[in-house]
């Protein structure tokens, strides 16, 4: 994140329990005061992680706490399938920036932009990458999605889960507000406008050197 905080195409971040467990990060709040400190002039997203409700308000006003640019992130759902949107409403009700995450479904993003109308600036985040990999294509639950939210302009839709550099152009171009990019992705935004004559030579370069590197043979 601190790396990346150098990097002007760079404009927030997000993180999620599963996400800083294999980082291997064991004290939740002070990684987030330490990155907040460091980071204090973007939004940065950090997740509830309680089952039950009553427990789950506490620690996302105690998130929210934190400091201005903390976006507190509510799973759609708890485990029990139970619907968090009538927390996402109070807490907007009380000036809290929320993020409302895990959303696979245009249901979902009704709830959600229904919980969170009138507002402050708050985030609808749909996993357009999850949906993909069931087969169905996202983009017409991402193009609904941004027309939904188009009632209540505090609000930006997050393209989450992308799985290639493909779909930051997709998200660019139906208006999505925002795209999350894993490290990977960013990567190979140097491949844009990459001639493909050239890439296809370079590939067949590769697998060449490979197989010489191999010392793969047949014999006659």
């Amino acid at each position: 994140m601190l790396e990346l905080y150098q990097n002007p195409l760079i404009q927030g971040f997000t993180t999620n329990p599963t996400l800083m467990r294999k980082a291997g990060i064991s004290d939740y709040e002070s990684f987030a005061r330490e990155i907040l400190a460091a980071i204090p002039d973007r939004p940065i997203s950090f997740e509830v992680f309680s089952d039950d409700f009553a427990e789950m308000e506490r620690q996302a006003r105690k998130i929210a706490a934190w400091s201005p640019n903390v976006n507190v992130k509510l799973p759609i759902t708890n485990t029990k399938r139970e619907s968090t949107m009538p927390l996402a409403r109070t807490l907007s009700a009380d000036g809290i920036s929320v993020n409302v995450t895990a959303i696979t479904t245009l249901e979902q993003v009704e709830a959600a932009v229904e919980a969170l109308a009138g507002g402050p600036a708050a985030f609808v985040s749909v996993f357009a990458g999850r949906v993909a990999d069931t087969g169905v294509d996202p983009l017409p639950l991402m193009r609904e999605s941004v027309r939904l939210l188009a009632r209540e302009p505090q609000l930006e839709l997050i393209w989450a889960s992308p799985r290639e550099l493909l779909n930051v152009f997709q998200a660019d171009e139906i208006g999505c507000h925002v795209i999350t990019a894993t490290s990977d992705i960013l990567k190979k935004l140097s491949l844009v406008g990459k001639n493909l004559d050239d890439y296809s030579l370079e590939t067949v370069k590769m697998f060449r050197e490979d197989a010489l590197s191999a010392g793969f043979t047949l014999g006659h």
